[in-house]
Protein backbone atom coordinates (compact mmCIF):
# COMPACT_ATOMS: atom_id res chain seq x y z
CA UNK A 1 0.00 0.00 0.00
CA UNK A 2 1.68 3.31 -0.88
CA UNK A 3 1.30 6.34 1.16
CA UNK A 4 -2.05 8.97 1.26
CA UNK A 5 0.68 11.67 -0.36
CA UNK A 6 1.06 9.18 -3.32
CA UNK A 7 -1.83 6.99 -3.88
CA UNK A 8 -4.06 8.18 -6.09
CA UNK A 9 -7.32 5.89 -6.34
CA UNK A 10 -10.36 6.46 -8.77
CA UNK A 11 -14.13 5.53 -8.14
CA UNK A 12 -16.94 5.60 -10.51
CA UNK A 13 -20.65 6.17 -9.05
CA UNK A 14 -23.57 6.15 -11.15
CA UNK A 15 -26.24 8.15 -10.04
CA UNK A 16 -29.67 8.23 -10.62
CA UNK A 17 -30.99 11.70 -12.00
CA UNK A 18 -34.81 12.72 -13.46
CA UNK A 19 -32.81 13.32 -16.92
CA UNK A 20 -31.67 10.13 -16.82
CA UNK A 21 -28.27 8.34 -15.09
CA UNK A 22 -25.33 9.95 -15.00
CA UNK A 23 -21.78 9.06 -13.58
CA UNK A 24 -19.12 10.63 -11.14
CA UNK A 25 -15.63 9.56 -11.34
CA UNK A 26 -14.20 10.25 -7.78
CA UNK A 27 -10.31 11.00 -7.43
CA UNK A 28 -9.93 11.86 -3.79
CA UNK A 29 -8.12 13.95 -2.15
CA UNK A 30 -6.19 12.60 0.89
CA UNK A 31 -8.65 12.28 3.65
CA UNK A 32 -6.65 14.06 6.00
CA UNK A 33 -5.97 17.16 3.81
CA UNK A 34 -9.13 17.17 2.14
CA UNK A 35 -11.08 20.25 2.19
CA UNK A 36 -12.93 21.19 -0.94
CA UNK A 37 -14.93 19.15 -3.65
CA UNK A 38 -14.71 20.38 -7.28
CA UNK A 39 -17.54 18.65 -9.54
CA UNK A 40 -16.49 19.47 -13.48
CA UNK A 41 -18.56 18.15 -16.06
CA UNK A 42 -17.90 18.20 -20.10
CA UNK A 43 -18.96 20.01 -23.02
CA UNK A 44 -21.49 19.39 -25.74
CA UNK A 45 -19.28 17.89 -27.81
CA UNK A 46 -17.28 15.27 -25.59
CA UNK A 47 -16.58 13.80 -22.30
CA UNK A 48 -14.59 13.95 -19.22
CA UNK A 49 -11.78 12.26 -21.63
CA UNK A 50 -10.24 16.33 -22.51
CA UNK A 51 -7.19 17.08 -21.47
CA UNK A 52 -8.08 20.01 -19.20
CA UNK A 53 -10.61 18.33 -16.70
CA UNK A 54 -7.77 15.05 -16.66
CA UNK A 55 -4.89 17.34 -15.82
CA UNK A 56 -6.68 18.98 -12.94
CA UNK A 57 -7.95 15.51 -11.38
CA UNK A 58 -4.33 14.58 -11.43
CA UNK A 59 -3.08 18.15 -10.44
CA UNK A 60 -5.83 19.16 -7.58
CA UNK A 61 -6.30 15.99 -5.03
CA UNK A 62 -2.65 16.83 -3.52
CA UNK A 63 -3.72 20.33 -2.69
CA UNK A 64 -6.77 18.85 -0.89
CA UNK A 65 -9.34 18.91 -3.39
CA UNK A 66 -11.28 15.97 -4.18
CA UNK A 67 -12.13 16.10 -7.97
CA UNK A 68 -15.32 14.49 -9.51
CA UNK A 69 -15.44 14.29 -13.00
CA UNK A 70 -18.86 14.03 -14.01
CA UNK A 71 -20.93 12.62 -17.28
CA UNK A 72 -24.28 13.80 -17.81
CA UNK A 73 -27.06 11.24 -18.65
CA UNK A 74 -27.01 12.19 -22.24
CA UNK A 75 -23.15 10.79 -22.41
CA UNK A 76 -23.90 7.94 -20.01
CA UNK A 77 -26.33 6.62 -22.68
CA UNK A 78 -24.16 6.86 -25.03
CA UNK A 79 -25.59 9.78 -27.30
CA UNK A 80 -24.00 11.98 -29.70
CA UNK A 81 -26.03 15.08 -29.06
CA UNK A 82 -26.34 17.06 -26.01
CA UNK A 83 -29.55 18.21 -25.03
CA UNK A 84 -31.46 21.50 -24.09
CA UNK A 85 -30.02 23.20 -21.34
CA UNK A 86 -33.05 22.97 -19.46
CA UNK A 87 -32.35 19.10 -19.35
CA UNK A 88 -28.44 19.30 -18.81
CA UNK A 89 -29.79 21.90 -15.38
CA UNK A 90 -32.13 18.61 -14.74
CA UNK A 91 -29.51 16.15 -14.72
CA UNK A 92 -26.74 18.34 -12.83
CA UNK A 93 -29.03 19.00 -9.75
CA UNK A 94 -30.09 15.45 -9.52
CA UNK A 95 -26.34 14.60 -8.92
CA UNK A 96 -25.64 17.46 -6.43
CA UNK A 97 -26.61 15.25 -3.60
CA UNK A 98 -23.78 12.70 -4.56
CA UNK A 99 -21.53 14.99 -4.80
CA UNK A 100 -21.95 17.35 -1.22
CA UNK A 101 -21.88 13.20 0.57
CA UNK A 102 -18.30 13.99 1.50
CA UNK A 103 -19.13 16.82 3.99
CA UNK A 104 -17.38 19.28 2.36
CA UNK A 105 -17.89 23.06 0.38
CA UNK A 106 -18.68 22.02 -3.48
CA UNK A 107 -16.96 24.08 -6.78
CA UNK A 108 -19.11 23.77 -9.59
CA UNK A 109 -17.37 23.67 -12.33
CA UNK A 110 -17.79 22.52 -15.93
CA UNK A 111 -15.86 23.36 -19.43
CA UNK A 112 -17.81 24.54 -22.31
CA UNK A 113 -21.62 23.82 -21.90
CA UNK A 114 -21.01 22.64 -18.31
CA UNK A 115 -19.59 26.05 -17.46
CA UNK A 116 -22.97 27.29 -18.68
CA UNK A 117 -24.71 24.71 -16.42
CA UNK A 118 -22.40 25.42 -13.26
CA UNK A 119 -23.00 29.21 -13.46
CA UNK A 120 -26.83 28.82 -14.29
CA UNK A 121 -27.54 26.46 -11.06
CA UNK A 122 -24.67 27.82 -8.38
CA UNK A 123 -26.97 30.01 -5.64
CA UNK A 124 -30.05 27.79 -6.02
CA UNK A 125 -27.76 24.51 -4.95
CA UNK A 126 -25.11 26.27 -2.78
CA UNK A 127 -22.55 26.09 -4.35
CA UNK A 128 -18.94 27.33 -2.38
CA UNK A 129 -17.74 28.98 -5.82
CA UNK A 130 -17.60 28.30 -9.65
CA UNK A 131 -15.10 26.88 -12.31
CA UNK A 132 -16.09 27.91 -15.59
CA UNK A 133 -13.21 26.30 -18.37
CA UNK A 134 -13.54 27.41 -21.86
CA UNK A 135 -16.87 29.42 -20.69
CA UNK A 136 -18.97 29.74 -24.15
CA UNK A 137 -19.30 33.20 -23.99
CA UNK A 138 -21.38 33.98 -27.48
CA UNK A 139 -21.50 31.00 -30.49
CA UNK A 140 -18.33 31.55 -32.88
CA UNK A 141 -19.05 34.72 -35.12
CA UNK A 142 -21.87 35.97 -33.36
CA UNK A 143 -20.86 38.22 -30.90
CA UNK A 144 -24.26 39.67 -30.42
CA UNK A 145 -25.40 36.32 -29.20
CA UNK A 146 -23.87 36.99 -25.48
CA UNK A 147 -23.96 34.34 -22.32
CA UNK A 148 -22.59 36.83 -20.11
CA UNK A 149 -25.60 37.09 -18.22
CA UNK A 150 -24.87 33.75 -17.26
CA UNK A 151 -22.05 34.17 -16.10
CA UNK A 152 -22.00 37.25 -14.08
CA UNK A 153 -25.40 35.55 -12.80
CA UNK A 154 -23.34 32.76 -10.97
CA UNK A 155 -23.30 34.82 -7.58
CA UNK A 156 -20.29 33.21 -6.01
CA UNK A 157 -16.97 33.50 -6.47
CA UNK A 158 -15.91 32.38 -9.60
CA UNK A 159 -12.81 31.69 -11.93
CA UNK A 160 -12.46 31.62 -15.79
CA UNK A 161 -10.04 29.58 -17.19
CA UNK A 162 -9.91 30.73 -21.26
CA UNK A 163 -8.15 29.93 -24.64
CA UNK A 164 -6.56 33.13 -25.81
CA UNK A 165 -7.56 32.33 -28.99
CA UNK A 166 -10.85 30.91 -28.50
CA UNK A 167 -13.84 31.30 -30.68
CA UNK A 168 -16.48 30.66 -28.20
CA UNK A 169 -14.82 34.20 -26.71
CA UNK A 170 -11.74 35.44 -26.55
CA UNK A 171 -10.39 36.65 -23.39
CA UNK A 172 -10.56 40.42 -24.12
CA UNK A 173 -14.05 39.97 -25.20
CA UNK A 174 -15.04 39.39 -21.46
CA UNK A 175 -17.17 41.96 -20.29
CA UNK A 176 -16.02 43.44 -16.22
CA UNK A 177 -16.90 41.49 -13.34
CA UNK A 178 -16.25 40.07 -9.99
CA UNK A 179 -14.72 36.91 -11.33
CA UNK A 180 -11.24 36.11 -11.87
CA UNK A 181 -9.86 35.60 -16.01
CA UNK A 182 -6.75 32.99 -16.46
CA UNK A 183 -5.64 32.97 -20.41
CA UNK A 184 -4.14 30.14 -21.96
CA UNK A 185 -2.14 32.14 -24.43
CA UNK A 186 -2.67 30.62 -28.22
CA UNK A 187 -5.20 28.05 -26.51
CA UNK A 188 -8.55 27.18 -28.25
CA UNK A 189 -11.71 26.31 -27.34
CA UNK A 190 -10.24 22.67 -26.13
CA UNK A 191 -6.80 24.46 -25.14
CA UNK A 192 -5.18 23.03 -28.06
CA UNK A 193 -1.75 24.95 -29.17
CA UNK A 194 -1.11 25.54 -32.52
CA UNK A 195 2.52 23.75 -33.50
CA UNK A 196 4.25 27.25 -34.29
CA UNK A 197 3.17 28.83 -30.68
CA UNK A 198 5.90 29.58 -28.17
CA UNK A 199 4.54 27.06 -25.83
CA UNK A 200 3.43 23.60 -25.79
CA UNK A 201 0.69 21.27 -24.41
CA UNK A 202 2.26 20.76 -21.38
CA UNK A 203 2.75 24.06 -20.32
CA UNK A 204 -0.61 25.05 -21.53
CA UNK A 205 -2.20 22.50 -18.27
CA UNK A 206 0.39 23.56 -16.27
CA UNK A 207 -1.26 27.26 -16.79
CA UNK A 208 -4.57 25.75 -16.41
CA UNK A 209 -4.06 23.53 -13.42
CA UNK A 210 -2.10 26.23 -11.34
CA UNK A 211 -4.47 28.86 -11.76
CA UNK A 212 -7.12 26.24 -10.38
CA UNK A 213 -5.04 25.13 -7.39
CA UNK A 214 -3.91 29.04 -6.84
CA UNK A 215 -7.70 29.84 -7.19
CA UNK A 216 -8.91 27.05 -4.86
CA UNK A 217 -6.40 27.81 -2.36
CA UNK A 218 -7.76 31.14 -1.46
CA UNK A 219 -10.95 29.69 -1.01
CA UNK A 220 -12.23 29.63 2.78
CA UNK A 221 -13.45 26.17 3.91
Amino acid sequence: MTSDATQHVTKSEIVGTDAGEARITWHPAPKNKARLVLAVSHGAGGGIEARDLWAIAAALPAHGVTVALVEQPWRVAGKKLAPAPKTLDVGWRGLWPALTKPGLPVIAGGRSAGARVACRTATELGAAAVLALSFPLHPPGKPEKSRADELLGAGVPTLVVQGGNDPFGKPAEFPAGTYELVEVPHGDHGFAIPKRAPIGEAEAMTIVTDGVTRWAGMLGA
